[in-house]
C-alpha cells in the first residue's frame, strides 16, 4: 500500500515514521519547505522529538520512507492520503483550516486512481464531510476519494512512543472501504481499533484534550483554594489518585497548560459550541483559569518586590514542558513580557528552548548556558518549567549564588522545607 503524508510537523512526521518502523514499505512524506525536506533527507530531524532522529535515519536507509515537497508526484498514485498540517487558532478562538483547504486543493487536481484522503489534524466536527464535498466538487479526473477521520493522541516529548504504543486508534469512517483499508493500515500496530462515524471521531479529539485541560485547570483551581485555607494541594492530590474514577494523571497543579494542543482545542471548542448556540460552561471555565494561573507567580512576586526595573531576573525553564523545544503558549513568555514591560533585566535558561525563544524576544533579554549562569547575582529567580537538571538541582547554590535567594516555583520542583533549611526565600503553588 502507497500512503502519502501531507505536512511534516509533530504529527505528520512522526505518524509517517512510526508507519514505516511497524514494516510499511511505501510511505513518503511531502511538505513545501524545500530546504526542510534536503534535511530530513540526510537524516536531521526538524523537530526535538525523543527517538526520532533515529528512526528517521533507520528506515530511510532501509527504502521504507521518503520526503519530498512534489506532491503531485506525491499524491497522483497512491491508495492512502493523510492530512497532518497545522490548524492554528484565529484571533476569534475558531480553527483555521486554510492549510487543510490548500492540501485539499492540490489532491483534487493530482490523485489519479481511487484514494482515501485521511485527516489527523484536529478539525472542527463536520470538516470532514466540508472537504469531501470541496474535494469531489474540483475533482481533475474521474476517481473515487473518501474523507476518513483519524485523530491523533501523541504528547509532544513522548510522541514516538505514544503512536507506537498508542492506548486506541480511533477511526471515523462512512463505508467498509474506508474502515478496511485504514484497518489494514494500523493491523500491525496490534492495539484497540475504535470505529465510529466521522464527526463521532472529530470530537472524541476535542472531548478527549478538552477533559485533560479541564482536569489541570481544576487543580490548579484548588491549589489557589489550598493556599488561602492552609492545605497543601500535593497532598490532596495524592489523596485524590487512589480513587480509580479520578487516577493520578493531570492532577499537578501549577502555572498552567500551554503548547500547541490544549490552548488551541479548548478555545476552538468553545467557539463551535458558542457558534452553534450552546455554551460549554466547564470549558470556558478552564480556559479562564489557565490564563490567570499563568500569571500567578509574578503576582505573587510584585507584592514582594516594589519594583523590577534594573532588577536582574532569573527565569529558569521557557517550554511549555520538559523534553520539548516548544514554546507556543508557554507560560513563560507572558511572564517574560510582563518583566521587560516593568524594565527588569531577564536572564533565562533552558536546555532546549533558546533559538525558539530568540525568535519572539531577541536580544531584549539575556540567555545563559547553565542555571548557574543564570541565577548568578540574580535579585530573583521564576521556575516555570520542570526540566530534571532543574528538579535535580543542587538547591544550595541558590542561597550561594543568588544576590537575594528568592526563589518562585511554577511547578513545585523542591521541597518546601529543604528551601527554608537552607535559607532560601521560596513560594509555589498551592502549597
Amino acid at each position: 500500500m502507497k500512503i502519502a503524508i501531507a505536512g511534516t510537523g509533530y504529527v505528520g512526521l512522526v505518524t509517517g515514521v512510526c508507519l514505516a518502523e511497524v514494516g510499511h514499505e511505501n510511505v513518503v512524506c511531502v511538505d513545501i519547505d524545500d530546504k526542510k525536506i534536503e534535511r530530513m533527507k540526510l537524516g536531521e530531524c526538524p523537530i526535538y522529538e525523543d527517538g526520532l532522529e533515529e528512526l528517521m535515519i533507520k528506515n530511510y536507509k532501509l527504502g521504507r520512507i521518503d520526503y519530498t515537497s512534489d506532491y503531485k508526484k506525491a499524491y497522483e498514485d497512491v491508495d492512502v492520503i493523510l492530512i497532518a498540517v497545522g490548524t492554528p487558532e484565529r484571533s476569534d478562538g475558531s480553527a483555521n483550516l486554510d492549510y487543510i483547504k490548500e492540501v485539499s486543493k492540490q489532491i483534487a487536481q493530482t490523485v489519479t486512481k481511487d484514494t482515501l484522503v485521511v485527516i489527523k489534524s484536529t478539525v472542527p466536527i463536520g470538516t470532514n464531510e466540508e472537504i469531501e464535498a470541496y474535494i469531489n466538487k474540483n475533482l481533475k479526473n474521474d476517481v473515487r476519494v473518501e474523507l476518513a477521520s483519524n485523530p491523533e493522541f501523541l504528547s509532544q516529548g513522548s510522541a514516538v512512543n505514544d503512536t507506537l504504543n498508542a492506548s486506541r486508534i480511533v477511526i471515523g469512517v462512512e463505508s467498509d472501504w474506508a474502515r478496511e483499508l485504514l484497518e489494514e493500515i494500523y493491523r500491525p500496530f496490534n492495539q484497540p481499533i475504535i470505529v465510529t462515524n466521522r464527526n463521532s471521531a472529530e470530537m472524541i479529539k476535542y472531548a478527549s484534550n478538552d477533559f485533560l485541560a479541564l482536569k489541570i485547570s481544576f487543580m490548579n483551581d484548588i491549589a489557589n483554594l489550598c493556599e488561602i485555607v492552609g492545605a497543601n494541594v500535593e497532598d490532596v492530590a495524592l489523596g485524590m489518585s487512589y480513587d480509580d474514577r479520578i487516577g493520578s494523571k493531570f492532577l499537578k497543579a501549577g502555572i498552567g497548560y500551554g503548547g500547541s494542543c490544549f490552548p488551541k482545542d479548548t478555545k476552538a471548542l468553545h467557539w463551535l459550541s458558542s457558534h452553534n448556540g450552546y455554551e460549554l460552561k466547564t470549558v470556558k471555565a478552564a480556559i479562564e483559569v489557565n490564563e490567570n494561573q499563568k500569571l500567578r507567580l509574578i503576582r505573587k512576586a510584585s507584592k514582594l518586590v516594589e519594583n523590577f526595573k534594573g532588577m536582574k531576573v532569573a527565569v529558569l525553564g521557557l517550554t511549555f514542558k520538559p523534553d520539548t523545544d516548544d514554546i507556543r503558549e508557554a507560560p513563560s513568555i507572558p511572564n517574560i513580557q510582563y518583566l521587560i514591560e516593568r524594565e527588569a533585566n531577564v536572564t533565562v535558561y533552558d536546555p532546549v528552548g533558546t533559538q525558539n525563544t530568540k525568535k519572539i524576544f531577541g536580544d531584549s533579554i539575556f540567555y545563559a548556558n547553565s542555571i548557574d549562569e543564570a541565577i548568578m547575582d540574580a535579585e530573583i529567580c521564576f521556575v516555570m518549567t520542570e526540566w530534571k537538571e532543574i528538579v535535580n538541582y543542587d538547591i544550595s547554590k541558590y542561597k550561594k549564588n543568588m544576590k537575594r535567594p528568592l526563589v518562585f516555583d511554577g511547578r513545585n520542583c523542591y521541597k518546601i522545607d529543604d528551601m527554608k533549611k537552607l535559607g532560601i526565600e521560596y513560594y509555589s503553588i498551592g502549597r
